[in-house]
Parts: C-alpha cells; structure tokens; sequence
C-alpha cells in the first residue's frame, strides 16, 4: 500500500511540474508568437533601429492625402482650379461662362475631373451628363438632353462612356482622357 501510494504521488508530481513547465512557455510566447512581446515593448536598441515612421499602411495614406503637395488638399486645390481655367478655355474644354471649380465641385478627386472634362470634350458628350455619371450626384442642371441612361450610383469613366455613347472605344477614350488629365496637372506642376 505504501508503496503503490509512493508511486501515486511520484505520477501526480511528475504531472503537475511537466504541466508547470508546459505552461510557461505557453505563457512565454504569448498569443501573438514568439518575440511579440519584446518587439511591443519596444526596447531601445531596436527601436533606435526602427524608422519613426508607422508600419502601418492605413496611416501612410492618412498622412499623405493631407499633405501640402497633393493637388487634391483643400488649400492647393481650389489653386490648381483656378490655373487650369484659363488654360481649359484656351483649348475649349471649358465653357467662357464656367470655371474648373465649378465643373469639378462633385468630384472627390481633380484628375478624375479633368478626365471627364477631356473626354466630354473629345467624344463631343454633355459634360453634365458625363459628370452626372461618373460622380453619381444628380445637380439641380437639367439632365433631360443627355442620351442613354443616367446611372443613380457612380460609374467609371468607361462604363459612363459607353452608357452615354455606346458606338465609341471607351476603354481607349477614357486611357486617352485620363493620360491628358495627368500631362494637365504635370504641365502646372501639381
């Protein structure tokens, strides 16, 4: 009896400690993997190593949207805007009576903007219905004239083409309008 009792606490011992031990380097790694932890806290030698720039991609667009250069920032925006009107009457994109901050209020982006001005122009559409289109807002302008189907969400600049005029190469028109919008903006270094 005692000895089975002696073997008996030998097991429970040699269990409890194996379990003790498996359990601190379950505890150890933690969650995330091995060397998480460390690399959380940031030790000074590696974060002296690390850039101060965040890893994190969302915070990089967040920063750089934001940013004085972009042509799509509040300030330099309506700048842009205002050299590019002469230069779109010049050409006869824009109409004498408009400007480019007018045009290009419901767009989110300027280049996007710019494509559909080109390509309005180009294929000979409304510009109206084209912006109507591709951005979704449908203004107080009156849409009655546009021909095909005015869509109630936004399009891509393709697809509103080839709603607007089907017989035309709209993936080539909406290539060919995008690539003037960019030399625009290049050409006013924004």
């Amino acid at each position: 009896m005692k000895r089975s009792s002696l073997v008996v606490a030998f097991v429970a011992l040699g269990v409890s400690l194996s379990m003790t031990i498996g359990a601190e380097r379950a505890g150890a790694q933690g969650p995330a993997g091995a060397g998480a932890s460390t690399a959380a806290q940031g030790s000074s030698s590696s974060s002296a190593s690390h850039s101060s720039r965040s890893l994190n991609p969302i915070k990089w667009v967040k920063r750089d949207k934001g940013s004085k250069n972009s042509p799509d920032s509040n300030g330099s925006r309506s700048d842009v805007e205002k050299k590019l009107t002469p230069k779109l009457r010049a050409q006869g994109i824009l109409p004498a009576n408009s400007n480019a901050t007018d045009a290009c209020a419901p767009f989110t982006a300027l280049n996007e903007c710019l494509a559909a001005l080109h390509a309005s122009y180009n294929l000979a559409l409304e510009f109206i219905c084209l912006r109507a289109n591709v951005t979704g807002v449908h203004s107080n302008a009156d849409l009655s004239g546009c021909k095909g189907a005015i869509a109630d969400q936004a399009q891509s600049l393709k697809k509103a083409i080839h709603e607007l005029s089907p017989s035309a190469d709209a993936k080539g028109a909406a290539k060919n309008a995008e690539q003037q919008a960019k030399d625009d903006l290049k050409d006013l270094g924004a």
